[in-house]
């Protein structure tokens, strides 16, 4: 594998100092970009692009040739661990050499296309946001189902979650081991659980996780990032289950946060992501306000709050990850 010749994300994720805050934009690959477009109605749906290595490669590859970002994220999907499950009358583990070998295939062809050029990010839904998907059988306004299983049968919930802590954890180390730098668990939907609750039945589950993973040591060390959408009311906690990083979405203040969390972890984020569709003038005032208001120092990783959204304009993501490299040197001297 060749040496990075950016590190500035893994160092960010450290904590160590940086010439500039790295950026790096959740969804970065979607369907805001026409070549992204393209590359589906190529493939003829979404998980055939997936499942699809040479074309998962091309469009993780996509927004580095439009963006100077400094990291690539695998392009994937969540819901890969729910597909391999079957969600049949037995639930088991996946096997990742097996069920979910394109996902390290994709990984290994992608790190070989970006020759060192940055870090690449593989990532995983936490073991509550896929047990939604699982239980609700799509999306949901309120996740009632899983919310009654929550309290009606507790025990059925925990069994589903066991489960998914195992595969998300196999499907991570899968990743690392075909060369994925950074991990990342995505929590979509723990943060519309109240606080009990939330500790039990997505917190507990993701520190699992992190305590199942091959992350190597020292310099090869891969640092994870945890992210739960409305979870900044336990931001401490999150900070406290061993991962490197915390992602915030768009809700709390940055530098409230970094007061809060000192320097226990780096954190992520937060620009709002409806941002991107207003002008680029006002995505580069909305951007100076973010770095602001983390203030000087090591450990922030620029992003949004949340994915891309469809309707960005592309000049818009220009203008945020330009803004970030131009304006962040300041508080890095």
């Amino acid at each position: 594998m060749s040496t990075l010749q950016n590190d500035t994300l893994i160092r960010a994720l450290t904590r160590q100092p940086t010439p500039y805050t790295p950026v790096w934009l959740m969804r970065q690959a979607g369907r805001y970009l026409p070549e992204y477009n393209d590359a589906r109605r190529r493939a003829g749906s979404f998980l055939a692009l997936c499942k699809t290595p040479s074309l998962a490669t091309e469009v993780t590859l996509q927004p580095l040739e439009r963006f100077r970002l400094d990291a690539a994220i695998l392009f994937s999907d969540i819901l890969t661990i729910p597909d391999a499950i079957g969600l049949g009358l037995r639930l088991a583990v996946p096997d990742p050499a097996e069920d979910l070998r394109y996902v390290g295939d994709a990984v290994a062809e992608i790190r070989r296309a970006l020759a060192g050029r940055v870090p690449l990010i593989g990532f995983a839904g936490s073991p509550y946001t896929l047990a939604c998907y699982m239980v609700e059988g799509g999306a949901s306004e309120d996740w009632r189902t899983v919310k009654a299983m929550l309290y009606k049968r507790p025990d059925l919930l925990h069994r589903l979650l066991e489960t998914n802590s195992r595969a998300v954890s196999a499907l991570l180390n899968a990743q690392i081991e075909a060369g994925a730098q950074v991990t990342m668990i995505f929590d979509t939907w723990g943060g519309s659980l109240p606080a009990a609750a939330y500790r039990e039945f997505s917190l507990a589950y993701m520190e699992k996780v992190l305590s199942r993973l091959k992350r190597g040591e020292g310099s090869a060390r891969v640092p994870v990032i945890v992210f739960t959408k409305g979870g900044a009311p336990w931001l401490e906690q999150i900070a406290a289950i061993g991962c490197d990083c915390v992602g915030l979405d768009w809700s709390p203040d940055l530098g409230e946060a970094r007061q809060r969390i000192g320097k226990r972890v780096a954190l992520q984020g937060n620009l709002d992501p409806m941002v991107l569709l207003a002008s680029p003038e006002e995505v580069r005032r909305e951007t100076e306000k973010v770095l602001e208001s983390y203030g000087s120092g090591a450990g922030h990783v620029f992003n949004l709050g949340h994915g891309v959204p469809q309707l960005a304009q592309p000049e818009n993501v220009e203008a945020l990850v330009a803004a970030v490299h131009e304006l962040s040197p300041k508080f890095h001297r």
